[in-house]
């Protein structure tokens, strides 16, 4: 059987990364990614950042504080070269509508808006997590409509792709998150959240560059696409939350 092309990291490919205390890993150090989570999130690169040439300009959304760790709960998918392929399509497309765009290098679904954690409940939060979502299987979704977001304060523009199917078993895993950032009193997840994954970014409000027409030609390189039905079909296998400087997995069943 032809297995999804795009597929949510196995946990035993994660394992090799994991230390030994509570499977935390370390992001590794490089050049400023795409940010993080749903437009509308804080992103978690910024938050350390007080330098805007270190992040292309972007403005960070809440102040950094030492023993304040940035945190979000997704579930990260690892992708094929056809998958590739698609989005150099779909970004060299887009940019002869806007050309400051950004593909991204990481793909993720987020299940938690950036959150910030004291230093000290990082261990408790993930704990609870880990408790939570430990019965859940793992499931498929398709992400394959083309979707314009800006974030909150209209200070970027993303492109993702939104799920067309999966919504139900996503909102059962965000009703169980937001339970344990209740528990922390934290901001739950967006109420009638728009779950798709980013492909390229860019600073500012570019929506109106990028809607009607632009969006429309995008759509149809979509649909057009090889094996895009297969491609866009995610297996879900594992959830992460990143806080600060390291990792946390918990594999689905």
């Amino acid at each position: 059987a032809m297995s999804a092309a795009l597929v949510g990291y196995s946990s035993s490919e994660e394992e090799e990364e994991e230390e030994e205390e509570g499977g935390a890993a370390r992001v590794p150090q490089g050049s400023p990614r795409m940010p993080d989570g749903l437009p509308g999130d804080p992103d978690p690169d910024e938050v350390a950042s007080e330098d805007s040439s270190q992040h292309g300009g972007r403005i960070r959304v809440f102040a950094h504080e030492r023993g304040n760790w940035a945190t979000h709960v997704y579930l990260p998918c690892r992708v094929e070269e056809e998958f590739l392929e698609l989005l150099e399509l779909l970004v060299s497309h887009a940019r002869t509508y806007v050309s400051s765009l950004a593909a991204a290098d990481e793909f993720h679904l987020s299940l938690s808006q950036c959150v910030v954690l004291r230093y000290h409940w990082i261990e408790p939060f993930v704990r609870s997590l880990r408790e939570r979502l430990a019965s859940f299987h793992r499931f498929f979704c398709v992400a394959d409509q083309v979707k314009v977001y800006t974030n909150q304060n209209k200070t970027r523009t993303f492109i993702g792709l939104e799920v067309s199917a999966g919504h139900f078993q996503l909102l059962e895993l965000v009703s169980e998150v937001d339970r344990v950032l209740e528990e922390f009193d934290l901001p739950t997840f967006y109420k009638d959240p728009s779950f798709h994954i980013s492909l390229a970014w860019c600073v500012g409000d570019m929506s109106g560059k990028l809607e009607g027409q632009c969006l429309r030609e995008l759509q149809d390189i979509v649909d057009r696409f090889e094996d895009s039905a297969l491609l866009l079909r995610i297996q879900w296998e594992q959830i992460r939350c990143r806080s600060g400087n390291k990792y946390f997995s918990f594999p689905l069943r």
